[in-house]
C-alpha cells in the first residue's frame, strides 16, 4: 500500500520593519486594572491606567511608532451603546489613514467578544484590528496585559492581515468565533469549532487559517437610533410572561437562547410566536458552546445559524437599524 502524507505548513512570520504606525486606542477594562494587593486577581478595579501607563509597561513598545488615544474608560462589563459608535468612528478614521498599517483596541474580556463581532460586521477592516484584552489586572505579580499587547501591535504590523481579530495568551481569534469561554483562567476565550486563527510562539505569528473577513455595512447605519433587543434562555418550566412583558414595554427584537438545536420550552415558544406576530424580530441561537440552530420542517422562528446569543443579538440590531 502505498501510503501519502500531506503536511500542512503554516505561515510563520515575525514583526516586521514596517515605517507605518499602530494606532493604540484604550478603552479601560482590567488590562488597566489596579488592585491594593499585588496577589489580588479579582478584587481589583477595572480601567484605573490610562493608554501611555499601558504602552510603558511593554520596553519592546519602544521600538514601534504609536498613536496612542484615549476613547473611553470603563468595565467593559458596563459598555453602552455611545462607545460603541465612538470607538467604530475612531477606528474607521484611522484605518483611512494610509500611514497606519493597523489598530489595537485595549478592551475588557467581558464583552469583547461583542465589541469584536460589531466592528467586522461595520468596517469589516482591509487592515488587522485587534483585541488586547487582560484577565488579570496591571498589578498582578503574574499579569498578562503586557504581553497581550505587544502581541496584539506584532499582529496589527503583520504584513497581508486584515479583519477584526483579539489576542489572549498567545492566540489570536477571529471576530467570527471568539468567546469568552472561562471565568477566571488567563486562556479564557476559544473559537468554538472554527479553532484559532493563528498563534504566536516567541514573537513570531503562525497562522493556521485565512483572516476574518466579509462585506462591511458601513457606518451609516449608526445614524439609526439603536433598537432594543434581549436574549432570553430556555430552561426547564420556562414560561412566557417574561417575554410578553417585553413586548409591553416595547422591546423590538428577542434572541432565544434556546437549549440543544435552538429547542425551546412550549410555554416560551407560545409567547415567542405571539411576540414575533406583534412585529416584534425574533432570532433563536443555541446555550450551547458549539454548534449551529439547524431549521427543521414546521419551525416558526428563524435560526441565527452559528452565531451565539450575544453576537446574534448584535446582527438583529444591526439588521433592525439597516431596515
Amino acid at each position: 500500500m502505498n501510503v501519502q502524507w500531506l503536511y500542512f505548513h503554516p505561515v510563520r512570520t515575525k514583526m516586521q520593519n514596517d515605517a507605518r504606525k499602530v494606532a493604540v486606542l484604550a478603552t479601560g477594562g482590567t488590562i488597566a486594572g489596579t488592585a491594593a494587593r499585588a496577589g489580588d486577581n479579582i478584587g481589583y478595579t477595572a480601567a484605573q491606567l490610562g493608554v501611555q501607563a499601558l504602552v510603558e509597561a511593554v520596553p519592546a513598545l519602544r521600538e514601534v511608532a504609536l498613536i496612542t488615544e484615549q476613547v473611553a474608560q470603563l468595565d467593559s462589563k458596563d459598555m453602552e451603546f455611545s462607545i460603541w459608535a465612538a470607538l467604530a468612528a475612531r477606528v474607521a478614521h484611522h484605518l483611512a489613514d494610509d500611514g497606519v498599517a493597523g489598530i489595537v483596541i485595549t478592551h475588557g474580556t467581558d464583552t469583547l467578544e461583542e465589541t469584536a463581532y460589531l466592528l467586522q460586521r461595520l468596517l469589516a477592516p482591509a487592515k488587522p484590528v485587534v483585541l488586547a484584552a487582560a484577565m488579570r489586572p496591571a498589578t498582578a505579580l503574574l499579569r498578562d496585559g503586557p504581553q497581550n499587547l505587544l502581541d496584539a501591535v506584532t499582529l496589527a504590523r503583520e504584513p497581508g492581515a486584515r479583519g477584526v481579530m483579539a489576542v489572549l495568551a498567545g492566540t489570536v481569534h477571529s471576530a467570527w468565533d471568539v468567546r469568552k469561554v472561562h471565568s477566571y483562567r488567563v486562556d479564557a476565550f476559544g473559537s468554538g469549532e472554527a479553532g484559532p486563527v493563528a498563534r504566536f510562539e516567541e514573537g513570531w505569528v503562525r497562522r493556521l487559517r485565512g483572516w476574518p473577513a466579509g462585506e462591511a455595512i458601513g457606518l451609516a447605519v449608526l445614524d439609526q437610533p439603536w433598537p432594543w433587543v434581549e436574549i432570553v434562555t430556555s430552561h426547564a418550566a420556562a414560561r412566557g410572561e417574561v417575554v410578553r412583558a417585553m413586548v409591553a414595554a416595547g422591546v423590538k427584537g428577542i434572541v432565544l437562547a434556546g437549549t440543544g438545536n435552538g429547542s425551546v420550552h412550549h410555554a416560551l415558544e407560545a409567547a415567542l410566536i405571539e411576540a414575533q406576530h406583534a412585529g416584534v424580530a425574533v432570532l433563536r441561537s443555541t446555550r450551547c458552546l458549539d454548534g449551529p440552530v439547524q431549521m427543521k420542517r414546521g419551525d416558526e422562528l428563524p435560526s441565527a445559524g452559528t452565531l451565539t446569543p450575544v453576537q446574534a443579538r448584535i446582527e438583529l440590531m444591526l439588521q433592525l437599524m439597516r431596515a
